[in-house]
Order: structure tokens, then sequence, then C-alpha cells
């Protein structure tokens, strides 16, 4: 009986400790309020905020943070991009920008929430730098266009 009395009061206590320490370690580091977007290359990561983030319904309602990250990047290696389910959910777009050419990929919502990007293009050159987008469509002209309502900007360090 005492020793079930015992084990009982040791559980009761590593749990305790355990939902403190959880308690404690999220209120040290608060949420972040926009999904932030990471790459990774040559043992180098970055993980960045919006450069820009706007209302969807809005396009004039923005808050500009212009955070743009930096990662070094070699010839020999491949860029990781990784973006959260927040991005991934809705149909989103990368800019991968090279010396001499842009290439523009779309992603359908739920497709993708990585990319590997090649640092060198053959046709383009080096890889200068990459953007993520999420679109919105807005009337120009009584046209409706796609639109960027929020942007994520790494442009890349060469060593």
């Amino acid at each position: 009986m005492k020793r079930g009395l015992a084990a009982l009061a040791a559980v009761v206590l590593l749990a305790s400790i355990g939902t403190g320490l959880l308690l404690w370690r999220l209120s040290a580091e608060p949420p972040a309020k926009y999904p932030e977007i990471s790459a990774f290359s040559h043992g180098q990561a970055v993980r960045v905020g919006p450069y820009r983030y706007c209302q969807v319904f809005d396009p004039t309602d923005c808050e500009m943070f212009a955070d743009q990250g930096e990662l070094p990047v070699t010839e020999r290696g491949a860029v990781q991009l990784s973006v959260p389910p927040a991005i991934g959910k809705a149909p989103w777009v990368l800019l991968r920008q090279y010396e001499d050419d842009d290439v523009v990929e779309e992603f359908r919502p739920g497709t993708r929430l990585a990319v590997t990007i090649p640092t060198v293009d053959a046709r383009r050159g080096k890889l200068t730098g990459l953007t993520v987008m999420l679109p919105t469509l807005i009337r120009v002209d009584g046209e409706e266009v796609p639109a960027p309502h929020a942007e994520w900007s790494v442009r890349t360090v060469w060593s």
C-alpha cells in the first residue's frame, strides 16, 4: 500500500514538473504573428518572417517589415526551401531570381511544403535570391489579375 502511494506521489510530482517546464518553454517564445519560411544550404539555415503582409480583402492595408534573410550558398549545393502549412494550404508562388533571368513556379493549395532550388542554372547563372508570394486577385481596369498580398524574401550570399 505504501509503495503504491509513493509511486503515485512520484508520478504526480514528475507530471507537475513536466507541465511546469512545458508552460515555461511555451511562454518564453511567443508564437510568430505571421508565418515564417526557412531556407537551408551548405550547412546554414535562415528563418524569415514576411517582407510585406497585406490584408487579403484590402491589399492596400499592409504591414511593411522589410525583413530579408541572407543565406550563404556555393555552386556545389542546392537551397532547400520550406514553407509552413499556413502558406502551403493556399496557392503560392516561388520566384527564383538568377543573374540573367527569373523563374516563376506556382503551387496549388496543399501540394508542396518544400522545394529544392539549384544554386546555379546553366542558362540563367547564379541564384541571387528567392521570393515566396501569396497571390490574391485584384481588379485593374476591369480585369482580374493576380497580385501578391504577402511576400517573404531570401537573398543569397556567395562565398
